[in-house]
């Protein structure tokens, strides 16, 4: 009998138990039901009654986007008319001609072309501005969008007409559109007698097979160490990352585990193939960009104790996007998941599921961070990026040099700099001589480029403060003498910090001339992640202890 009222109790416990379920269910349905229909009768009333007409696309994707900016940035919604730029995005394919278009001073100029595309052969050069595109003039056109008329169907031309610096009349150019492939690895090469360099800026989907094979030459051409430089990398495409990671890595080596809501979506992913090289050191350079797979990459290669990692703390986005395919040939990219590395550790740095009543969100504090261990043992912390093994000093640029480029001024000059010099040395051979850095000096005297400096800043808080809590009077003549030391001279300026604003003079014109490729190359000399790379290779013994939990 007793066993027939605990059953009873069971399953009336159950029933309950199932009961509030559903009834918390159906309360959830009921919202969303209540909820889509007050928007519904919302928007019927403002496409009927408002004083001016109404775009129903650009007003749904405006909630829209409003909707989805209280979640985190990285899930999305991707309209029809921007599936073309999605793809893009994921496959780093599009049909075009390969150049980067930027604005400056309301002028449509040519800020980059990518090696091997139309754009390079067609003459189109770095600095052009783009007056018309198949007779559109983009300049009267307020409503030309310069980047979708350069696109369109492979082998079909674009006429293009140009100014180009130091001539007077505009050049007619016509160039092939093809599909124009954004390289992930748009630099490899030997940087000493026996270090490879690979620079990976992206994960889209052929970012494995371009470090593979960028691996594989540096082999053959005697490569003995390896630099992988994931800076300034967003991230991409999550098996790219896995299949990078087993480049170094032993088959059925864990990876990483994505752990979300749907539980059944929780998958941990493993090395599936053997990999290319066990032994050989690596350096990672990182930075506070460097995000996402790359740093699933520079989190897999600390936890295996496989390389050493050199820079700055990494961004710390540790969140995993599923696309989702909804009605009209529309997406939604959407965060599903968390991930983890081999440690344990997650390194996703914000909590963007409890805000604060402003709606702003902060980084996870130092005292909620868990430690754990790589596979040596050496310990390593969660919630905040991957923290590379040796730390270097991010580099801020001086005022002079900031401005110098916020201003366009080196770019200018570069511009000017490619028309009247036919050729250069090699990139890493080029350097201005003393008379053409004068020459950048007085081109550059009647140019508008001022600046503060964060001193007179200081000194300027410092006076506001003084007169609002009345000291000003007492320290008036200390503060008129310190702001007389203090104050700069843009000529000044440009002697004491010459060698910086020289260096991005020498890169600026490097890429004008050897373009992706020359940038990097001119910027090996002064790059202080690179050469501490270098430092430490030259010393194996520091580099085997690092690995052991040393310094």
């Amino acid at each position: 009998m007793k066993k027939q009222w605990k059953s009873l109790a069971l399953a009336g416990a159950l029933a309950g138990s199932l009961s509030l379920v559903a009834m918390k269910t159906d309360d959830r349905f009921f919202e969303i039901a209540r909820n889509l229909d007050i928007y519904a009768t919302l928007f019927k009333e403002l496409n009927m009654y408002y004083v001016d007409e109404i775009n129903p696309n650009r007003m749904v994707k405006t909630s829209i986007d409003g909707m989805l900016k209280a979640l985190d940035p990285y899930t999305n919604f991707f309209a029809e008319d921007e599936i073309e730029d999605y793809m893009t995005m994921t496959t780093g394919r599009y049909n075009g001609i390969g150049a980067l278009i930027g604005q400056r001073q309301n002028k449509s100029i040519v800020l980059m072309i990518y090696e091997g595309t139309p754009a390079e052969k067609s003459g189109l050069q770095i600095g052009d501005e783009i007056l018309k595109i198949d007779g559109v003039d983009i300049k009267t056109r307020k409503d030309a969008d310069t980047g979708k008329l350069l696109k369109g169907q492979t082998n079909t031309a674009v006429k293009l007409t140009v100014q180009r610096y130091g001539q007077k009349a505009p050049l007619d150019l016509t160039v092939s559109r093809d599909v124009v492939k954004m390289t992930n690895v748009p630099y490899y090469g030997m940087i000493s007698e026996d270090v490879g360099y690979i620079d990976l800026k992206d994960f889209t989907a052929t970012a494995s097979r371009e470090v593979r094979t960028a691996f594989q030459e540096l082999k053959g051409k005697g490569m003995k160490k390896l630099v992988l430089d994931v800076r300034e990398n967003p991230g991409g495409l999550l098996n790219m990352a896995i299949d990078i990671c087993n480049i170094f890595i032993p088959k059925d080596s864990e990876v990483v585990t994505t752990k979300g809501k749907v539980t059944e979506w929780n998958k941990t992913y493993t090395a599936l193939n053997t990999p290319l090289d066990l032994e050989i050191p690596i350096v990672v350079l990182t930075n506070s960009h460097s995000a996402s797979a790359a740093e699933i990459v520079s989190g897999v290669i600390q936890d295996y104790d496989r390389g050493v990692l050199i820079g700055q703390r990494t961004y710390g986005k540790g969140l995993v996007q599923t696309t989702r395919e909804l009605s009209f040939n529309t997406k939604l990219k959407i965060t599903t998941a968390k991930y983890y590395i081999p440690s344990g550790r997650c390194i996703q740095a914000i909590d963007y599921s409890h805000r604060n009543a402003d709606g702003s969100v902060g980084k996870i504090p130092d005292s909620l961070k868990t430690a754990f261990k790589t596979k040596a043992g050496r310990v390593v912390y969660d919630g905040g990026g991957v923290l590379p093994d040796v730390v270097t000093d991010a580099q801020t640029p001086t005022p002079i040099a900031l401005s110098l480029t916020n201003k366009g001024l080196i770019f200018d000059y570069a511009v000017k700099y490619r028309q009247e010099h036919p050729t250069i040395k090699p990139a890493r051979e080029f350097h201005l001589t003393d008379a053409e850095y004068q020459d950048f000096v007085k081109w550059s005297a009647d140019k508008e480029y001022d600046y503060t400096t964060q001193v007179e800043k200081d000194l300027g808080t410092l006076e506001a403060s003084a007169k609002k809590e009345k000291y000003f009077d007492q320290i008036q003549d200390q503060l008129k003498a310190l702001k007389t030391k203090v104050s700069h001279s843009k000529d000044a300026d440009m002697m004491t910090f010459k060698t910086e604003v020289r260096t991005l003079l020498e890169q600026e014109i490097a890429g004008h001339y050897y373009l992706q490729k020359g940038l990097k190359e001119a910027s090996f000399a002064t790059d202080p992640e690179l050469k501490a790379a270098l430092a430490l290779f030259k010393d194996m013994g520091r580099y085997t202890s690092i690995l052991k939990g040393g310094k």
